[in-house]
Formats: C-alpha cells, structure tokens, sequence
C-alpha cells in the first residue's frame, strides 16, 4: 500500500474550486450524502442505487441525485428513460418536479442528460442552478445521496462540497486505492474535511476493507493533515464482497437488492444500510 501511494501520488494536481462549506449544515432537511470515488469503473453508482433501496425499505424517504451531470448513468443502472433530465430543468424547460421519478425500489431520483458538454466545467450558472435544486429537494427527503462523478474535477469537488458526508467507494485494485487517496487529499486540503468514510467493493475476503483501510490511514497519518493539524479520518462503513450475482444484476439493469436479496453483497449492502442509519441519520435532540 504505502509504496502504491509513495509520490507522485502525495501532491495530486486539482483543478482550484473554492471551498464550499457542507451545505446540510445550513439549516434542516434532509442528510446529504456524496457517494464517490478516485476512479471510475469500481461500481459508485451501483452502491449508490442500491444503498437507497436499502435505505428506503428501512423506512427513510430517499432520493438520489445523478450529480455525474456529463457523463450520467444512473438511469443505465436502474433501467429507467426519463422524459424529463436535469438539463430540461437548468435550462427552464421543465419545472423540478417533473424530473423527479419514482425507481423500482421505492426511492425517488432524479437523473442527468448524458453527453452534455455544458455540464463537464463548472460554470457559475451550472453552480448556481444545482444550489437551487438542492435547495428545493432537500425539505422533502430524508436521505439525499449524490452520486457524483469520478476523480477530483471542478464539477466533481463543487458536488461533494454540498455533503456533510462523503462516502468513498474504492476496490481493492492498487489503481483504486491510489486515485482514492488522491481524492481524500484534495477533500482534506481544499474543503477541510476532517474524516471521510470508506466502503471497499469487491472484496476477496472479510476484513479486507477494514485491513486496506487502515493501510490507507497509515499514508495519510504520514502525508496528510487537516485544518485542526490532525490526520484525516477515515471511518471504515463496511466491504461488499466480490459476488457474480452483482454481475448479474448489472448486466441486466436491475437493483441487485430486488434481483437476488439474499446474496452476499445484498446482505453486505443491508449491514452499510443499517449502519448509515445508526450512525448519520439519528435525529438530534
């Protein structure tokens, strides 16, 4: 792990983006929670999809959000053809509203056009409209998770800043891990985040996640410190593990959750459910 991550590695270059303090922080509504990753291809919106059918059966009023506004996907996974996008309601073509669905599962979305070039910076209209949209949405949901884009782009980063909580999705591949800890830097260093939390997928064995977690932890002890002078945080929420029925269920566009309930991974994605729960949606007093 550390010889993964020796540098170049420790200074990842980031397009600037001015912090954005956690937008859940200003004022009441609902949880929102980026879901994200250093690299794309490790299964973020597959988590994404299936941790708000999980949420959803425990009760909690969820929505996600493609935040990937170029390259969305989301309605790949969950096999849905919206009539309405987000692009229709930034451009004033459609009211929010119309863009919101319901998903099989039981959770709300609302989805992003793909192949929008418009989408792919971070202008100040593009920022300013997705400000409005989470304002909107947020009174009405208890859960809001965003599934964002890969990487660490101006888009990607202004995403993840509306969140009170980051969730890092990894695998254990060393190109992962890598381009995991390039992304929890930039949070560390550009929006003074104090901890993220992790969920490593695929996973080979129990205890995998929670054994490359703390490896990763170690690099970031030695290399990263935040705001406070202290070293980012990482919470390890849990592992899925490597399973063909998520294959399965992928490749015919359908929630693993609802295709095979039973399986590892949907058990596995159970557990992260019950522990966001526990952890991040307990009503304060």
């Amino acid at each position: 792990m550390s010889d993964a991550l020796s540098p170049p590695f420790n200074n990842p270059a980031a397009t600037p983006v001015p912090p954005v303090p956690p937008f859940a922080a200003a004022g009441p509504g609902a949880r929102i929670i980026a879901v994200t990753s250093g690299k794309g291809g490790v299964g973020k919106t597959f988590v994404s999809a299936n941790l708000a059918a999980a949420l959803t059966r425990r009760g909690q009023r969820v929505l996600v959000l493609d935040a990937d506004l170029g390259l969305a996907n989301l309605d790949v996974v969950l096999n849905l053809h919206p009539k309405v996008t987000l692009h229709d309601v930034f451009t004033g073509k459609s009211p929010l509203q119309d863009a919101i669905i319901q998903a099989p599962g039981g959770f709300s979305v609302l989805l992003a056009g793909s192949g929008m070039v418009e989408y792919s910076r971070l202008t100040p209209e593009v920022r300013n409209q997705f400000l409005n949209v989470i304002q909107e949405i947020t009174p009405n949901y208890d859960v809001v998770l965003l599934d964002t884009g890969a990487g660490i782009s101006d888009v990607v980063l202004f995403s993840v800043s509306l969140a009170s909580e980051v969730l890092i999705v990894a695998t254990p591949e060393p190109t992962s891990l890598t381009d995991a800890y390039a992304a929890i830097k930039v949070l560390a260093m550009q929006q003074k985040r104090q901890h993220v939390r992790m969920v490593i997928n695929q996973a080979a064995r129990p205890g995998d996640g929670r054994a490359i977690t703390s490896q990763l932890q170690q690099v970031l002890d030695r290399f990263v410190s935040t705001e406070s002078g202290r070293s980012m945080r990482l919470i390890h929420m849990g592992d899925i593990p490597a399973d063909p029925a998520v294959r399965d269920a992928v490749m015919r566009r359908q929630l693993l959750l609802l295709q095979t309930p039973g399986c590892a991974a949907s058990l596995a994605i159970a557990q992260l459910a019950n522990k966001i729960e526990s952890t991040l949606l307990v009503p304060t007093a």
